[in-house]
């Protein structure tokens, strides 16, 4: 059974594109421990967003897609708290900044964060190291913001993360 830290690790193994890693490498990157990760990737495997191939492991990118626009919000539903400072997310974040016209009497979304520089409604992360690891990786944070909007987002909001989804993975 997938746990919401699953996706987050499954969302670095893509971010590093074609980067050799290490569970220990990954570990210290998302916060987590290396025994965290080594689970993670082994439940991924067994749910098929992973494979293993000559000793590597590679993202199965066919069924993340499948899994993260028909599946994830079903599994792992978004948890809304109260006014917060925290790193945007969903269609607050940087990716979106370009898509979207932000409303100005709605709070953005955010994960929270002390050092965070927006105010916004608490958008519970995946996991609790997500603001952690998003402010050393980019694309993990436009990655777990695309499926923020995936899990909480308008169908507007929601047909253009799927269709960024799609060009991610299919690079």
């Amino acid at each position: 059974m997938l746990k919401p830290q699953d996706i987050v690790i499954v969302l670095k193994i893509l971010a590093r594109g074609n980067e050799s890693w290490s569970q220990g490498g990954l570990a210290v990157e998302l916060g987590m421990s290396a025994s965290e990760v080594n689970a993670g990737i082994k439940r991924a495997i067994a749910s098929k967003l992973l494979r293993k191939h000559d000793q590597k492991v590679i993202p199965v990118k066919s069924a993340i897609e499948e899994f993260l626009i028909h599946g994830l919000k079903y599994v792992f539903p978004v948890e809304r708290g109260e006014p917060t400072r925290g790193l945007p997310t969903a269609h607050a974040a940087p990716v979106f900044k370009d898509k979207f016209v932000e409303s100005k009497n709605d709070l953005p979304p955010v994960w929270p964060d002390a050092e965070g520089d927006a105010k916004g409604y608490e958008m519970k992360p995946l996991y609790k190291s997500v603001p952690v690891a998003v402010k050393q990786d980019n694309v993990l944070y436009d990655y777990l913001a695309i499926i923020d909007v995936l899990r909480s987002g308008r169908a507007r909001e929601i047909n253009v993360a799927k269709n960024m989804l799609h060009k991610i993975l299919k690079e």
